[in-house]
């Protein structure tokens, strides 16, 4: 019985083996290009406001419990959009009386400093003036906005609004430092997705100092206006893990997809000087006024970031949104943070996102990490740690940083351990018994031989 025990342990033992080592490979995390067209609803209601027209609606946004809301104008599109199963707020003004006060403010003389942005859950356009505006310049705007009507809101900040030149993994040149921001691909070369403003086409980008591990170069620009950039790897391939954005101490996120931002989504931005940082989605089709020049279709949020975080990812459950523009404020007293949607600019440059296959999971196919993404991440964000990766991509260039104990390795059913521990033990005990067998043989045989021999 002991021997057909072993036997068993044997068998056991190798198909667990075999399990384990299967479940090691990642069927579903392989990186590949994937097309716009595959971007991921972050919000139902933006269907609704489609299907309803902005005369009878006014925005979409999330709330705090993460239900969809439509800003409409009537009762009758009210109670239709409850009957899709989303909150409707009646407001007093249309979508389109919002663009057109946009426009209004697009036409005045321009004033750097500035900034606007449809603020969907209060029904107003919110006018922002930094420290560098003077009170000339603010009264002509303040007499512009009234002008337009009472939905006009005007406000001064503290900050500066400038773009955060000098980002996840940084990228170096003569004109400054940046961030490598998304990895993307036109099927033939791949290619570093950045912010416009970190340098004009020709620029060449390296990973150090010492301008001696060269990236690639960029090779298409757009600032102002838009605010996004190409950098074309050297090496013509993004290389390992290209799928992945580095979050800090050796963890990363996986990108499975691209979506578009919702006002009152959470949402992560990961930087080389100020790193993983969360925040909300406070609004959409932000114009900013840069000294550099006029940036609109932005998205404003309340995540902090500082000069060398330009081009940084911002992501949400693994879904790409924006790139880092700029903003004002700081990490330490707080602020506010502007992005170039990803959308838009793939769509203009004509390339695809490298993403992660997904998997079952719904997280791309990334095991959570042993620590998890400060601050606040939650389980919805995929930590990995993919280990090295080409420079100056989003990926980290070092190890994961395994914090599991010995003994947690070996029994967990996902690694080979426990299985090699029962094929480990059924071995003994099979030789075990053969040594036991041979004794019991052994001594009858000598109690028989004695015996026969008396």
């Amino acid at each position: 019985m002991t021997r057909l025990a072993a036997v068993g342990g044997l068998l056991l033992g190798g198909a667990m083996v075999t399990q384990a080592a299967m479940a090691s490979e990642p069927p579903g995390t392989a990186a590949v290009p994937r097309s716009a067209a595959e971007s991921v609803v972050t919000n139902p209601g933006a269907a609704l406001v489609e299907k309803f027209g902005a005369a009878r609606t006014a925005g979409t946004w999330l709330d705090s419990e993460g239900r969809p809301v439509v800003g409409v104008t009537d009762e009758k599109t009210a109670e239709a959009v409850r009957a899709a199963g989303a909150v409707a707020k009646v407001v007093s003004h249309s979508m389109n009386e919002l663009k057109s006060a946009t426009a209004a403010l697009r036409s005045a003389p321009r004033v750097a400093g500035t900034a606007w942005v449809m603020d969907y859950r209060s029904n107003q356009i919110v006018v922002q003036g930094d420290s560098t505006v003077s009170s000339s310049d603010w009264s002509k705007l303040t007499r512009t906005a009234g002008g337009i009507g009472s939905f006009v809101r005007m406000e001064r900040t503290t900050g500066t609004f400038t773009t955060r030149i000098n980002g996840a993994q940084p990228i170096l040149s003569t004109g400054g430092r940046c961030s490598a921001g998304f990895n993307v691909t036109n099927g033939t070369s791949d290619f570093i997705l950045t912010a416009g403003h970190c340098g004009p086409t020709g620029s060449t980008w390296f990973a150090d100092n010492q301008a001696k591990q060269q990236v690639g170069q960029t090779v298409n620009s757009n600032f102002p206006g838009s605010d996004f950039s190409l950098v074309q790897y050297a090496s013509g391939k993004a290389g390992a893990s290209a799928d992945v954005v580095a979050i800090g101490n050796g963890n990363g996120v996986r990108i499975t997809g691209t979506g578009d931002a919702a006002v009152g989504q959470r949402v992560f931005r990961s930087g080389s000087t100020s790193g993983l940082r969360d925040g909300e989605v406070t609004g959409l089709d932000a114009t900013v006024n840069y000294p550099e020049g006029t940036v609109g279709g932005l998205i404003e949020t309340n995540v902090c970031a500082e000069p060398g975080d330009s081009g940084g990812p911002m992501f949400s459950e693994g879904i790409a949104l924006g790139i880092t523009s700029g903003g004002s404020g700081d990490c330490k007293t707080g602020g506010q943070t502007f992005f170039q949607p990803v959308g838009d600019a793939l769509n203009q440059l004509g390339v695809q996102l490298i993403v992660a296959a997904p998997s079952g999971n719904g997280q791309g196919g990334a095991p959570a990490s042993s620590a998890e993404p400060a601050p606040a991440a939650t389980n919805t964000q995929s930590a990995a740690s993919p280990g090295s990766a080409s420079p100056g991509s989003t990926t980290p260039v070092t190890g994961g940083g395994e914090t599991a104990t010995l003994a947690s390795r070996l029994t967990d059913p996902k690694n080979i351990g426990p299985g090699l521990l029962v094929l480990a033990g059924s071995m003994v005990a099979l030789v075990a018994t053969r040594y036991i067998r041979a004794e019991q043989d052994r001594k009858a045989y000598q109690r028989y031989y004695s015996a026969t021999w008396g």
